[in-house]
């Protein structure tokens, strides 16, 4: 199997591939539907089905071991799905040309690649395979975070060594960009930087991104759009914008709870009260109405803040 850094950069320096209008507006730069993958006889991945459109800034969410950084290396092609499919352009990510990976940049939750090279080589090696490749901006970056060019990747601490890596998947100015818990080695001042970077690439080239994290804030600053996971599913994928208008939690009496058969349309959460009454978190489609259930009686309904409504589901 292919490592990490084989995989993310291309085999060969290539030219830059056409600009192919039909299949971008066909295909989104992410479709992964279906996904299975178990370890050991552990379920990592139950079903997981996840959807990136042209320009969106999407914030994978979810409590550690949820699979985020699973679903991240099935989507890139990194690990093979026990079952489903997973595609990048409309191409089968295990199988993405180099073309295809010369349009995308990846940061791994612990960047590990090429420890033995300074920085400043390993850029510059790097570069080499990407034609649209930014020596200037990687080098105002390396001064403004203070990294020095001259030091060896291995012997950097874990917040520069994710800086670098940062700047390694920036540099070639992607058409997609998928980052796998970006901020977590970084202090507040970097996590900020990054997250304006990542908001400024999407609103002024189009940059297609994928970040996972389980920080309800760096959601609210950068993403346009959220999946919440929960034990190998994303169990609601929505626009960040309209998330308040369309989900309610319902607190259900025990009277009613006993008489509720089934799935309410849209719920996404569902807790058992020490009282015996349900808790339930629903989400309408932006343009359906309230189940009935929102409006029955005895029945109250409560618009939740975001880490509120990640708690809910995350429970």
């Amino acid at each position: 199997m292919n490592t990490v850094a084989e995989t993310a950069v291309p085999a060969h320096p290539v030219a830059a591939p056409p600009l192919d209008l039909s299949r971008l507006g066909m295909d989104p730069p992410i479709a992964v539907t279906g996904i299975d993958k178990r370890y050991d006889g552990q379920t990592v991945l139950a079903g997981a089905s996840l959807q990136l459109e042209p320009g969106a800034v999407l914030g994978l969410i979810g409590r550690n071991g949820a699979g985020k950084s699973t679903l991240i290396r099935v989507l890139l092609g990194l690990v093979e799905p026990d079952a489903g499919e997973a595609r990048i352009w409309g191409r089968p990510a295990l199988a993405l040309d180099d073309g295809a990976k010369a349009r995308l940049g990846y940061v791994p939750q612990q960047p590990e690649a090429l420890p033995w090279l300074k920085v400043g080589d390993m850029l510059d090696f790097v570069g080499r395979f990407y034609p649209s490749w930014d020596a200037g901006f990687v080098a105002a970056t390396l001064a403004r975070w203070n990294l020095p060019s001259n030091k060896v990747l291995a012997k950097l601490s874990p917040g520069e060594r994710q800086r670098v890596a940062i700047i390694r998947a920036l540099a070639p100015r992607p058409e997609l960009l998928v980052l796998d818990e970006p901020a977590a080695a970084l202090d507040p001042v970097a996590r900020r930087e990054l997250l304006r970077e990542i908001a400024q690439r999407a609103g002024e080239s189009g940059t297609s991104v994928l970040f996972s994290t389980h920080i309800v804030s760096d959601l609210e600053r950068a993403a346009s759009h959220v999946a919440f996971m929960h034990e190998g599913r994303v169990v609601l994928q929505t626009e960040l914008d309209t998330l308040k208008e369309r989900h309610r939690r319902l607190r259900v009496p025990a009277s009613a709870a006993s008489q509720l058969v089934g799935r309410v349309p849209g719920e996404v959460a569902r807790r058992t009260l020490p009282d015996g009454a349900l808790s339930l978190v629903v989400v309408r489609d932006e343009d359906a109405a309230w189940p009935a259930l929102v409006t029955a009686p005895g029945v109250h309904a409560d618009v939740l803040s975001l880490e509120d409504l990640f708690v809910e589901v995350a429970e």
